[in-house]
Protein backbone atom coordinates (compact mmCIF):
# COMPACT_ATOMS: atom_id res chain seq x y z
CA UNK A 1 0.00 0.00 0.00
CA UNK A 2 2.55 2.17 0.51
CA UNK A 3 3.99 2.16 -2.46
CA UNK A 4 1.14 2.84 -4.48
CA UNK A 5 0.45 5.69 -2.02
CA UNK A 6 3.80 7.38 -2.88
CA UNK A 7 3.22 6.48 -6.67
CA UNK A 8 -0.17 7.83 -6.65
CA UNK A 9 1.46 10.93 -4.50
CA UNK A 10 -0.72 10.64 -1.74
CA UNK A 11 1.95 10.07 0.28
CA UNK A 12 5.92 11.54 0.44
CA UNK A 13 8.58 9.42 -0.78
CA UNK A 14 11.21 8.00 0.79
CA UNK A 15 13.45 9.42 -1.49
CA UNK A 16 13.23 11.20 -4.40
CA UNK A 17 16.00 11.92 -7.16
CA UNK A 18 15.84 15.33 -8.53
CA UNK A 19 17.84 17.19 -11.42
CA UNK A 20 19.00 14.10 -12.99
CA UNK A 21 19.10 12.86 -16.50
CA UNK A 22 17.19 9.17 -16.48
CA UNK A 23 18.81 6.97 -18.83
CA UNK A 24 15.53 5.13 -20.53
CA UNK A 25 16.68 1.48 -21.26
CA UNK A 26 13.59 1.01 -22.80
CA UNK A 27 13.32 3.93 -25.47
CA UNK A 28 16.82 4.56 -26.05
CA UNK A 29 16.05 8.55 -24.81
CA UNK A 30 17.30 10.79 -22.21
CA UNK A 31 14.15 11.63 -19.56
CA UNK A 32 14.62 14.66 -17.38
CA UNK A 33 12.16 13.92 -14.75
CA UNK A 34 12.21 13.08 -10.85
CA UNK A 35 12.72 9.10 -9.59
CA UNK A 36 10.77 8.58 -6.72
CA UNK A 37 11.45 5.61 -4.14
CA UNK A 38 9.82 3.56 -1.65
CA UNK A 39 11.16 0.80 0.46
CA UNK A 40 14.28 0.23 -2.05
CA UNK A 41 11.73 0.49 -5.15
CA UNK A 42 11.31 3.08 -8.06
CA UNK A 43 7.60 4.05 -7.77
CA UNK A 44 7.63 6.79 -9.73
CA UNK A 45 8.74 8.64 -13.33
CA UNK A 46 8.09 12.11 -12.67
CA UNK A 47 7.98 14.86 -10.48
CA UNK A 48 7.75 14.03 -6.84
CA UNK A 49 8.59 14.93 -3.53
CA UNK A 50 10.21 13.22 -0.65
CA UNK A 51 11.17 12.69 2.77
CA UNK A 52 14.89 13.12 1.58
CA UNK A 53 16.09 14.54 -1.50
CA UNK A 54 19.27 13.47 -3.62
CA UNK A 55 20.40 15.80 -6.05
CA UNK A 56 21.77 14.61 -8.99
CA UNK A 57 23.17 17.85 -9.88
CA UNK A 58 22.79 17.42 -13.86
CA UNK A 59 24.05 13.61 -14.04
CA UNK A 60 22.70 10.46 -15.75
CA UNK A 61 20.85 8.33 -13.93
CA UNK A 62 21.56 5.09 -15.23
CA UNK A 63 20.61 1.36 -13.84
CA UNK A 64 22.53 -1.04 -11.92
CA UNK A 65 25.00 -2.89 -14.02
CA UNK A 66 24.92 -6.28 -14.04
CA UNK A 67 27.03 -9.26 -15.12
CA UNK A 68 25.74 -12.28 -16.64
CA UNK A 69 27.96 -14.73 -15.75
CA UNK A 70 31.33 -14.42 -13.42
CA UNK A 71 33.09 -16.60 -11.18
CA UNK A 72 33.80 -15.18 -8.08
CA UNK A 73 36.25 -17.49 -7.09
CA UNK A 74 38.70 -15.74 -9.89
CA UNK A 75 39.13 -12.91 -7.94
CA UNK A 76 40.88 -14.30 -4.96
CA UNK A 77 38.87 -12.99 -2.76
CA UNK A 78 35.30 -13.74 -0.55
CA UNK A 79 31.95 -12.85 -2.16
CA UNK A 80 31.67 -10.27 0.50
CA UNK A 81 35.08 -8.84 -0.20
CA UNK A 82 34.29 -8.95 -3.75
CA UNK A 83 31.25 -6.59 -3.16
CA UNK A 84 33.38 -4.01 -1.82
CA UNK A 85 35.36 -4.11 -5.68
CA UNK A 86 32.81 -4.29 -8.03
CA UNK A 87 29.96 -2.36 -6.76
CA UNK A 88 32.13 1.33 -6.84
CA UNK A 89 32.40 0.37 -10.48
CA UNK A 90 28.49 0.28 -11.13
CA UNK A 91 27.79 -3.28 -10.28
CA UNK A 92 24.88 -3.99 -8.59
CA UNK A 93 23.82 -7.41 -9.69
CA UNK A 94 26.04 -10.36 -10.89
CA UNK A 95 25.48 -14.28 -12.11
CA UNK A 96 27.47 -16.23 -10.56
CA UNK A 97 28.35 -20.06 -10.63
CA UNK A 98 30.87 -21.54 -7.69
CA UNK A 99 32.02 -24.61 -9.88
CA UNK A 100 35.45 -23.52 -8.89
CA UNK A 101 34.89 -23.93 -4.96
CA UNK A 102 32.62 -27.13 -5.65
CA UNK A 103 35.15 -28.87 -7.62
CA UNK A 104 37.20 -28.56 -5.02
CA UNK A 105 34.42 -28.87 -1.53
CA UNK A 106 31.26 -29.62 -3.12
CA UNK A 107 28.36 -28.82 -1.79
CA UNK A 108 29.69 -27.22 0.88
CA UNK A 109 31.88 -25.04 -1.29
CA UNK A 110 28.77 -23.62 -2.82
CA UNK A 111 26.90 -23.19 0.60
CA UNK A 112 29.81 -21.33 1.37
CA UNK A 113 29.48 -18.95 -1.84
CA UNK A 114 25.52 -18.71 -0.98
CA UNK A 115 26.27 -17.82 3.00
CA UNK A 116 29.28 -15.32 2.59
CA UNK A 117 27.05 -13.58 -0.29
CA UNK A 118 23.79 -12.70 2.21
CA UNK A 119 23.18 -9.89 3.23
CA UNK A 120 25.61 -7.56 0.95
CA UNK A 121 24.58 -4.63 -1.04
CA UNK A 122 24.98 -6.91 -4.42
CA UNK A 123 22.93 -9.30 -5.62
CA UNK A 124 24.31 -12.64 -5.85
CA UNK A 125 22.57 -15.04 -8.12
CA UNK A 126 23.60 -18.43 -8.43
CA UNK A 127 24.02 -21.20 -11.32
CA UNK A 128 24.81 -24.33 -10.00
CA UNK A 129 27.21 -26.02 -11.31
CA UNK A 130 26.70 -28.20 -13.96
CA UNK A 131 29.89 -30.30 -14.15
CA UNK A 132 32.00 -31.29 -11.47
CA UNK A 133 34.48 -33.06 -12.43
CA UNK A 134 34.16 -31.05 -15.59
CA UNK A 135 34.95 -33.97 -17.58
CA UNK A 136 36.30 -37.56 -16.69
CA UNK A 137 39.44 -36.85 -17.89
CA UNK A 138 41.07 -35.23 -14.48
CA UNK A 139 40.33 -35.53 -10.98
CA UNK A 140 38.58 -33.12 -8.70
CA UNK A 141 37.97 -33.09 -5.42
CA UNK A 142 34.17 -33.75 -5.74
CA UNK A 143 31.35 -35.27 -7.56
CA UNK A 144 27.75 -33.53 -7.86
CA UNK A 145 25.07 -35.21 -9.45
CA UNK A 146 21.59 -34.22 -10.04
CA UNK A 147 20.78 -35.77 -6.72
CA UNK A 148 22.90 -33.15 -4.71
CA UNK A 149 22.18 -30.40 -6.92
CA UNK A 150 18.44 -30.85 -6.64
CA UNK A 151 17.86 -29.20 -3.14
CA UNK A 152 19.73 -25.81 -4.10
CA UNK A 153 17.03 -25.28 -6.54
CA UNK A 154 14.64 -23.99 -4.14
CA UNK A 155 17.16 -21.11 -2.75
CA UNK A 156 15.54 -18.17 -3.38
CA UNK A 157 18.89 -16.88 -5.11
CA UNK A 158 19.79 -19.70 -7.06
CA UNK A 159 18.53 -18.89 -10.58
CA UNK A 160 19.64 -22.23 -12.70
CA UNK A 161 21.93 -24.90 -13.92
CA UNK A 162 25.43 -23.31 -14.86
CA UNK A 163 27.51 -23.55 -17.81
CA UNK A 164 27.03 -26.95 -19.11
CA UNK A 165 30.24 -27.91 -20.63
CA UNK A 166 30.43 -32.20 -20.74
CA UNK A 167 29.33 -31.66 -25.09
CA UNK A 168 30.46 -35.52 -24.93
CA UNK A 169 27.92 -36.60 -22.29
CA UNK A 170 25.17 -33.81 -23.37
CA UNK A 171 25.42 -35.55 -27.16
CA UNK A 172 25.52 -39.18 -25.91
CA UNK A 173 22.26 -38.48 -23.59
CA UNK A 174 24.22 -39.41 -20.70
CA UNK A 175 22.12 -40.08 -17.60
CA UNK A 176 23.72 -37.96 -15.11
CA UNK A 177 24.03 -35.49 -16.94
CA UNK A 178 20.31 -35.58 -18.73
CA UNK A 179 19.34 -35.90 -14.97
CA UNK A 180 20.56 -33.14 -14.18
CA UNK A 181 19.02 -31.14 -17.22
CA UNK A 182 15.40 -32.55 -15.87
CA UNK A 183 15.70 -30.83 -12.22
CA UNK A 184 16.69 -27.96 -13.52
CA UNK A 185 13.59 -28.02 -16.19
CA UNK A 186 11.26 -29.41 -13.80
CA UNK A 187 12.21 -26.70 -10.80
CA UNK A 188 11.43 -23.81 -13.58
CA UNK A 189 14.99 -22.98 -13.86
CA UNK A 190 17.02 -21.98 -16.30
CA UNK A 191 20.23 -23.83 -18.41
CA UNK A 192 23.53 -21.77 -19.38
CA UNK A 193 25.66 -23.22 -22.23
CA UNK A 194 29.59 -23.73 -22.89
CA UNK A 195 29.64 -24.12 -26.54
CA UNK A 196 33.47 -23.63 -26.71
CA UNK A 197 34.72 -24.10 -30.37
CA UNK A 198 31.33 -25.96 -31.32
CA UNK A 199 29.13 -25.75 -34.51
CA UNK A 200 26.12 -25.09 -35.48
CA UNK A 201 25.39 -28.65 -34.76
CA UNK A 202 26.21 -28.62 -31.52
CA UNK A 203 24.42 -25.43 -31.08
CA UNK A 204 21.11 -27.41 -32.37
CA UNK A 205 21.74 -30.01 -29.58
CA UNK A 206 22.05 -27.06 -27.07
CA UNK A 207 19.38 -25.30 -27.90
CA UNK A 208 17.12 -28.71 -27.98
CA UNK A 209 17.92 -29.39 -24.57
CA UNK A 210 16.95 -25.83 -23.08
CA UNK A 211 19.67 -24.19 -23.01
CA UNK A 212 19.42 -20.57 -23.12
CA UNK A 213 22.84 -18.65 -23.50
CA UNK A 214 26.45 -18.70 -24.31
CA UNK A 215 29.74 -16.94 -23.29
CA UNK A 216 31.87 -18.86 -25.33
CA UNK A 217 31.50 -17.10 -28.58
CA UNK A 218 35.11 -16.01 -30.25
CA UNK A 219 34.03 -14.95 -33.58
CA UNK A 220 30.84 -13.15 -35.40
CA UNK A 221 29.87 -16.51 -37.10
CA UNK A 222 29.72 -18.08 -33.68
CA UNK A 223 27.69 -15.39 -31.94
CA UNK A 224 25.24 -15.09 -34.87
CA UNK A 225 24.70 -19.12 -35.50
CA UNK A 226 23.72 -18.66 -31.30
CA UNK A 227 21.66 -15.93 -31.77
CA UNK A 228 19.79 -17.14 -34.62
CA UNK A 229 18.64 -19.97 -33.03
CA UNK A 230 17.09 -17.81 -30.14
CA UNK A 231 20.16 -17.96 -27.33
CA UNK A 232 21.62 -15.10 -25.79
CA UNK A 233 25.64 -14.46 -26.39
CA UNK A 234 27.42 -13.45 -23.26
CA UNK A 235 30.17 -11.32 -24.67
CA UNK A 236 33.05 -11.86 -22.25
CA UNK A 237 35.83 -9.52 -21.25
CA UNK A 238 37.66 -11.17 -18.65
CA UNK A 239 41.51 -11.52 -17.59
CA UNK A 240 42.45 -13.94 -19.94
CA UNK A 241 39.03 -13.96 -22.56
CA UNK A 242 38.46 -11.02 -24.17
CA UNK A 243 36.13 -11.29 -27.01
CA UNK A 244 35.12 -7.93 -26.82
CA UNK A 245 36.58 -6.13 -29.74
CA UNK A 246 35.94 -9.62 -31.97
CA UNK A 247 32.18 -9.79 -31.30
CA UNK A 248 30.98 -6.59 -31.49
CA UNK A 249 30.48 -6.22 -35.24
CA UNK A 250 27.90 -9.02 -34.59
CA UNK A 251 25.83 -6.94 -32.82
CA UNK A 252 22.96 -4.95 -35.05
CA UNK A 253 19.60 -2.76 -34.60
CA UNK A 254 17.73 -5.93 -35.24
CA UNK A 255 19.41 -8.29 -32.49
CA UNK A 256 21.14 -6.26 -29.91
CA UNK A 257 18.63 -7.37 -27.34
CA UNK A 258 19.95 -11.06 -27.39
CA UNK A 259 23.59 -9.28 -26.07
CA UNK A 260 24.38 -8.79 -23.10
CA UNK A 261 27.51 -8.30 -20.87
CA UNK A 262 30.06 -10.93 -19.12
CA UNK A 263 33.52 -11.08 -16.97
CA UNK A 264 33.66 -14.96 -16.74
CA UNK A 265 36.98 -15.19 -14.98
CA UNK A 266 38.74 -11.68 -13.53
CA UNK A 267 41.73 -10.79 -11.34
CA UNK A 268 41.03 -8.32 -8.49
CA UNK A 269 43.88 -6.24 -9.73
CA UNK A 270 42.43 -5.55 -13.08
CA UNK A 271 38.52 -5.42 -11.87
CA UNK A 272 39.79 -2.33 -9.43
CA UNK A 273 42.15 -0.86 -12.28
CA UNK A 274 39.68 -1.42 -15.26
CA UNK A 275 36.29 -2.16 -13.73
CA UNK A 276 34.37 -4.68 -14.39
CA UNK A 277 30.72 -4.07 -16.82
CA UNK A 278 31.60 -0.60 -16.68
CA UNK A 279 34.91 -1.33 -18.59
CA UNK A 280 32.56 -3.67 -21.17
CA UNK A 281 30.13 -0.21 -21.71
CA UNK A 282 33.77 1.89 -22.26
CA UNK A 283 35.44 -0.62 -24.42
CA UNK A 284 31.95 -0.73 -26.59
CA UNK A 285 31.61 2.68 -26.94
CA UNK A 286 35.01 3.52 -27.58
CA UNK A 287 34.57 1.00 -30.80
CA UNK A 288 31.74 3.02 -31.83
CA UNK A 289 28.64 1.49 -30.73
CA UNK A 290 25.31 3.44 -29.49
CA UNK A 291 26.46 4.07 -25.84
CA UNK A 292 22.40 3.39 -25.08
CA UNK A 293 22.80 -0.13 -26.77
CA UNK A 294 25.81 -0.34 -24.52
CA UNK A 295 23.84 0.48 -21.10
CA UNK A 296 20.65 -1.66 -22.55
CA UNK A 297 22.75 -4.41 -22.93
CA UNK A 298 24.57 -4.21 -19.68
CA UNK A 299 21.33 -3.90 -17.78
CA UNK A 300 17.82 -4.86 -19.20
CA UNK A 301 19.48 -7.43 -21.41
CA UNK A 302 21.03 -8.84 -18.64
CA UNK A 303 18.09 -8.59 -16.17
CA UNK A 304 15.82 -10.15 -18.77
CA UNK A 305 18.08 -13.10 -20.37
CA UNK A 306 17.83 -14.00 -16.05
CA UNK A 307 14.59 -13.30 -15.28
CA UNK A 308 15.33 -10.60 -12.89
CA UNK A 309 12.06 -8.96 -14.28
CA UNK A 310 12.54 -5.84 -11.58
CA UNK A 311 16.37 -4.80 -12.77
CA UNK A 312 17.65 -3.12 -15.24
CA UNK A 313 15.76 -0.34 -15.41
CA UNK A 314 14.80 3.04 -13.91
CA UNK A 315 10.93 3.02 -14.00
CA UNK A 316 8.38 1.97 -11.82
CA UNK A 317 8.01 -1.61 -9.88
CA UNK A 318 12.06 -1.80 -10.63
CA UNK A 319 14.75 -1.78 -7.67
CA UNK A 320 16.10 1.60 -7.08
CA UNK A 321 19.67 0.27 -8.18
CA UNK A 322 21.10 2.97 -10.28
CA UNK A 323 24.51 5.15 -10.48
CA UNK A 324 25.34 8.96 -11.30
CA UNK A 325 27.54 9.00 -14.51
CA UNK A 326 29.01 12.43 -15.39
CA UNK A 327 29.46 11.64 -19.22
CA UNK A 328 27.89 8.68 -21.47
CA UNK A 329 31.02 8.55 -23.40
CA UNK A 330 33.79 8.10 -20.73
CA UNK A 331 30.92 6.28 -18.52
CA UNK A 332 32.63 7.77 -15.51
CA UNK A 333 30.68 6.88 -12.63
CA UNK A 334 30.41 9.22 -9.47
CA UNK A 335 28.11 7.37 -6.94
CA UNK A 336 26.09 4.29 -7.07
CA UNK A 337 22.71 3.42 -5.03
CA UNK A 338 21.64 -0.10 -3.99
CA UNK A 339 17.87 -0.06 -2.61
CA UNK A 340 17.82 3.93 -3.07
CA UNK A 341 20.66 3.98 -0.58
CA UNK A 342 24.40 5.27 -1.33
CA UNK A 343 26.86 2.37 -1.07
CA UNK A 344 29.78 3.73 -3.37
CA UNK A 345 31.41 7.28 -4.00
CA UNK A 346 33.91 8.48 -6.38
CA UNK A 347 35.21 4.89 -6.57
CA UNK A 348 35.30 3.57 -2.95
CA UNK A 349 32.73 1.39 -1.08
CA UNK A 350 30.61 3.62 1.64
CA UNK A 351 29.70 0.01 3.12
CA UNK A 352 31.93 -2.47 5.01
CA UNK A 353 31.25 -6.07 5.40
CA UNK A 354 32.05 -8.66 8.02
CA UNK A 355 35.70 -10.28 7.92
CA UNK A 356 34.92 -14.01 6.72
CA UNK A 357 35.40 -16.28 9.73
CA UNK A 358 32.40 -19.07 9.26
CA UNK A 359 34.42 -21.91 6.72
CA UNK A 360 34.18 -25.46 6.91
CA UNK A 361 37.50 -27.02 7.97
CA UNK A 362 37.59 -28.96 4.66
CA UNK A 363 37.76 -25.78 2.78
CA UNK A 364 40.81 -24.47 4.39
CA UNK A 365 42.26 -27.66 4.16
CA UNK A 366 41.74 -28.88 0.71
CA UNK A 367 45.88 -29.66 -0.37
CA UNK A 368 46.47 -33.20 -0.13
CA UNK A 369 49.21 -33.88 -2.55
CA UNK A 370 51.52 -36.63 -2.73
CA UNK A 371 55.38 -36.10 -2.12
CA UNK A 372 56.82 -36.01 -5.40
CA UNK A 373 60.47 -36.84 -6.49
CA UNK A 374 62.24 -35.48 -10.13
CA UNK A 375 61.35 -39.12 -11.39
CA UNK A 376 57.65 -38.53 -10.67
CA UNK A 377 57.75 -35.05 -13.31
CA UNK A 378 59.96 -36.96 -16.04
CA UNK A 379 59.24 -36.83 -19.00
CA UNK A 380 61.13 -39.88 -21.37
CA UNK A 381 61.37 -40.48 -24.97
CA UNK A 382 61.69 -44.02 -25.93
CA UNK A 383 61.55 -43.46 -30.05
CA UNK A 384 63.09 -40.26 -31.23
CA UNK A 385 62.64 -36.19 -30.33
CA UNK A 386 59.63 -35.20 -31.47
CA UNK A 387 56.92 -34.04 -28.89
CA UNK A 388 53.28 -32.78 -28.64
CA UNK A 389 53.31 -29.46 -27.32
CA UNK A 390 51.18 -27.05 -26.02
CA UNK A 391 51.65 -23.30 -27.67
CA UNK A 392 49.89 -20.83 -25.54
CA UNK A 393 47.80 -18.01 -27.57
CA UNK A 394 48.27 -14.71 -24.94
CA UNK A 395 45.55 -13.11 -23.56
CA UNK A 396 42.97 -16.33 -24.69
CA UNK A 397 41.98 -19.55 -23.13
CA UNK A 398 42.42 -21.64 -26.32
CA UNK A 399 45.71 -23.49 -26.97
CA UNK A 400 47.36 -24.84 -30.13
CA UNK A 401 49.20 -28.45 -30.64
CA UNK A 402 52.80 -27.66 -31.60
CA UNK A 403 54.73 -30.47 -33.28
CA UNK A 404 58.66 -29.90 -32.42
CA UNK A 405 61.74 -31.53 -31.59
CA UNK A 406 62.97 -31.20 -28.49
CA UNK A 407 66.25 -31.62 -26.04
CA UNK A 408 66.77 -34.88 -24.51
CA UNK A 409 69.51 -36.05 -21.99
CA UNK A 410 69.64 -39.99 -21.31
CA UNK A 411 66.33 -40.11 -23.37
CA UNK A 412 64.19 -37.71 -20.93
CA UNK A 413 63.15 -34.23 -21.68
CA UNK A 414 65.47 -31.35 -20.77
CA UNK A 415 63.68 -27.59 -21.02
CA UNK A 416 65.12 -25.21 -23.88
CA UNK A 417 64.80 -21.22 -22.40
CA UNK A 418 66.23 -20.22 -26.15
CA UNK A 419 63.66 -22.55 -27.73
CA UNK A 420 60.91 -21.34 -25.27
CA UNK A 421 59.90 -24.88 -24.33
CA UNK A 422 59.22 -25.18 -20.94
CA UNK A 423 58.35 -28.54 -17.88
CA UNK A 424 54.24 -28.03 -17.08
CA UNK A 425 53.57 -30.37 -14.46
CA UNK A 426 50.11 -30.95 -13.18
CA UNK A 427 49.73 -32.72 -9.44
CA UNK A 428 46.42 -34.29 -8.54
CA UNK A 429 45.82 -32.50 -4.86
CA UNK A 430 42.65 -33.97 -3.32
CA UNK A 431 43.44 -37.63 -2.78
CA UNK A 432 46.72 -37.88 -3.49
CA UNK A 433 46.96 -39.22 -6.45
CA UNK A 434 48.59 -38.95 -10.14
CA UNK A 435 51.01 -36.49 -11.96
CA UNK A 436 50.62 -35.46 -15.48
CA UNK A 437 53.90 -33.68 -17.13
CA UNK A 438 53.61 -32.50 -20.19
CA UNK A 439 55.90 -29.60 -22.23
CA UNK A 440 54.42 -25.72 -23.20
CA UNK A 441 55.75 -23.19 -25.29
CA UNK A 442 55.21 -19.26 -25.24
CA UNK A 443 55.76 -18.45 -21.58
CA UNK A 444 59.19 -17.23 -21.95
CA UNK A 445 60.19 -17.34 -18.56
CA UNK A 446 64.02 -17.50 -18.15
CA UNK A 447 64.32 -19.13 -14.69
CA UNK A 448 62.95 -20.52 -12.35
CA UNK A 449 59.45 -21.59 -12.19
CA UNK A 450 55.68 -20.88 -10.67
CA UNK A 451 53.09 -23.11 -9.44
CA UNK A 452 49.47 -22.38 -8.10
CA UNK A 453 46.33 -24.41 -7.06
CA UNK A 454 44.09 -22.46 -9.39
CA UNK A 455 43.58 -24.81 -12.14
CA UNK A 456 40.38 -24.75 -13.98
CA UNK A 457 38.39 -26.49 -13.37
CA UNK A 458 38.97 -29.08 -11.00
CA UNK A 459 42.05 -27.06 -9.33
CA UNK A 460 45.17 -29.25 -8.65
CA UNK A 461 48.37 -27.91 -8.31
CA UNK A 462 49.81 -27.31 -11.66
CA UNK A 463 53.60 -25.69 -12.22
CA UNK A 464 55.58 -24.18 -15.14
CA UNK A 465 59.33 -23.89 -15.16
CA UNK A 466 63.03 -24.11 -16.34
CA UNK A 467 64.06 -26.67 -14.27
CA UNK A 468 63.05 -29.90 -11.85
CA UNK A 469 64.29 -28.35 -8.66
CA UNK A 470 62.47 -25.29 -8.97
CA UNK A 471 59.49 -26.70 -10.18
CA UNK A 472 59.22 -29.46 -7.00
CA UNK A 473 60.34 -26.52 -4.63
CA UNK A 474 57.09 -24.61 -5.67
CA UNK A 475 54.74 -27.24 -5.63
CA UNK A 476 56.02 -28.31 -1.90
CA UNK A 477 55.48 -24.41 -1.16
CA UNK A 478 51.91 -24.88 -2.50
CA UNK A 479 51.53 -27.39 -0.23
CA UNK A 480 52.57 -25.82 2.71
CA UNK A 481 50.59 -22.91 2.64
CA UNK A 482 47.44 -24.85 1.88
CA UNK A 483 46.55 -23.50 -1.88
CA UNK A 484 47.96 -20.05 -3.33
CA UNK A 485 50.45 -18.80 -6.15
CA UNK A 486 54.36 -18.81 -6.18
CA UNK A 487 57.64 -17.44 -7.55
CA UNK A 488 60.40 -19.76 -7.01
CA UNK A 489 63.99 -19.22 -8.10
CA UNK A 490 67.26 -21.45 -7.19
CA UNK A 491 64.48 -23.43 -4.69
CA UNK A 492 64.15 -20.29 -2.86
CA UNK A 493 60.27 -18.28 -2.34
CA UNK A 494 60.44 -15.03 -4.34
CA UNK A 495 56.55 -14.17 -3.64
CA UNK A 496 53.81 -15.82 -2.45
CA UNK A 497 49.85 -15.29 -2.31
CA UNK A 498 48.54 -17.77 0.22
CA UNK A 499 44.73 -18.53 -0.70
CA UNK A 500 43.80 -20.98 2.09
CA UNK A 501 39.77 -20.93 1.25
CA UNK A 502 40.22 -24.06 -1.36
CA UNK A 503 43.28 -23.13 -3.01
CA UNK A 504 41.05 -20.89 -4.33
CA UNK A 505 40.17 -17.51 -2.16
CA UNK A 506 41.22 -15.59 0.75
CA UNK A 507 39.73 -14.13 4.04
CA UNK A 508 42.28 -11.24 3.76
CA UNK A 509 41.10 -7.92 2.19
CA UNK A 510 41.39 -7.30 -1.33
CA UNK A 511 43.77 -4.39 -0.37
CA UNK A 512 45.99 -6.72 0.82
CA UNK A 513 45.59 -9.34 -1.85
CA UNK A 514 46.59 -6.59 -4.10
CA UNK A 515 49.53 -5.93 -2.34
CA UNK A 516 50.75 -9.65 -2.05
CA UNK A 517 49.97 -10.09 -5.91
CA UNK A 518 52.31 -7.09 -7.12
CA UNK A 519 54.77 -8.77 -4.95
CA UNK A 520 54.31 -11.98 -7.26
CA UNK A 521 54.48 -9.67 -10.11
CA UNK A 522 57.69 -8.45 -9.59
CA UNK A 523 59.06 -12.18 -8.75
CA UNK A 524 58.09 -12.85 -12.69
CA UNK A 525 59.75 -9.85 -13.70
CA UNK A 526 62.78 -11.21 -11.83
CA UNK A 527 62.43 -14.81 -13.48
CA UNK A 528 61.83 -13.40 -16.88
CA UNK A 529 58.36 -13.18 -17.22
CA UNK A 530 57.51 -10.36 -20.56
CA UNK A 531 54.87 -8.45 -19.31
CA UNK A 532 52.80 -9.42 -22.27
CA UNK A 533 50.12 -11.47 -20.49
CA UNK A 534 49.70 -12.88 -16.35
CA UNK A 535 51.56 -15.93 -16.58
CA UNK A 536 48.96 -17.20 -13.40
CA UNK A 537 46.05 -16.76 -15.25
CA UNK A 538 47.18 -18.30 -18.65
CA UNK A 539 48.81 -21.28 -16.54
CA UNK A 540 45.17 -21.47 -14.57
CA UNK A 541 43.43 -22.58 -17.91
CA UNK A 542 46.11 -24.80 -19.49
CA UNK A 543 44.53 -28.15 -17.26
CA UNK A 544 40.83 -27.65 -18.65
CA UNK A 545 40.16 -30.04 -20.63
CA UNK A 546 37.18 -28.53 -22.47
CA UNK A 547 38.73 -25.86 -23.94
CA UNK A 548 40.56 -26.49 -27.23
CA UNK A 549 43.25 -27.52 -28.21
CA UNK A 550 45.63 -28.96 -26.04
CA UNK A 551 45.99 -29.25 -22.55
CA UNK A 552 47.19 -31.05 -19.49
CA UNK A 553 45.35 -32.95 -16.68
CA UNK A 554 46.65 -34.91 -13.52
CA UNK A 555 45.57 -37.59 -15.91
CA UNK A 556 47.98 -36.51 -18.94
CA UNK A 557 48.52 -34.87 -22.35
CA UNK A 558 45.26 -34.42 -23.63
CA UNK A 559 43.68 -33.60 -27.13
CA UNK A 560 40.67 -31.19 -26.84
CA UNK A 561 39.50 -32.02 -30.23
CA UNK A 562 39.08 -35.67 -30.42
CA UNK A 563 38.38 -35.93 -26.42
CA UNK A 564 41.16 -38.47 -26.03
CA UNK A 565 44.96 -38.56 -24.21
CA UNK A 566 47.46 -38.66 -26.31
CA UNK A 567 51.48 -39.40 -25.46
CA UNK A 568 53.42 -36.10 -25.34
CA UNK A 569 56.29 -38.26 -27.29
CA UNK A 570 54.89 -38.48 -31.06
Amino acid sequence: MKQLAVASKQQLADVVVKNGKIINVFTHEIVQADVAIADGKIVGIGEYDGQTVIDAKGKYVCPGLIDGHVHIESSMVTPSEFARVVVPHGVTTVITDPHEIANVAGTKGIEFMLNDSDHIPLDVYVMLPSCVPATAFEHAGATLQAEHLAPFFSHPRVLGLAEVMDYPSLLQGKQQMLAKLSAAHAAGKLIDGHLAGLDETAVNVYRSANVHTDHECVTVHEALARVQRGMYVLIREGSVAKDLHKLLPAVNTYNARRFLFCTDDKHIDELVTEGSIDHHIRLAIQAGMNPLTAIQMATLNAAECYRLYTKGAIAPGYDADFLFVDDLHSFSITHVFKNGAIVAENGRATFSVAKTTSVDKTIIQSVHAKKLTKEDIQIPFTRGNCANVIRIIPNHLHTKRLITEVNLQNGVFQPSIERDLLKLVVVERHRGLGVGAGIVNGFQLKKGAIASSIAHDSHNIIAIGTNDDDIITAIEHIQHINGGLVVVENRRVLADLPLEIGGLMTTKSYEEVLERLQMTHDALTTIGASGEFNPFITLAFLALPVIPELKLTDQGLFDVSSFQFIDVEV
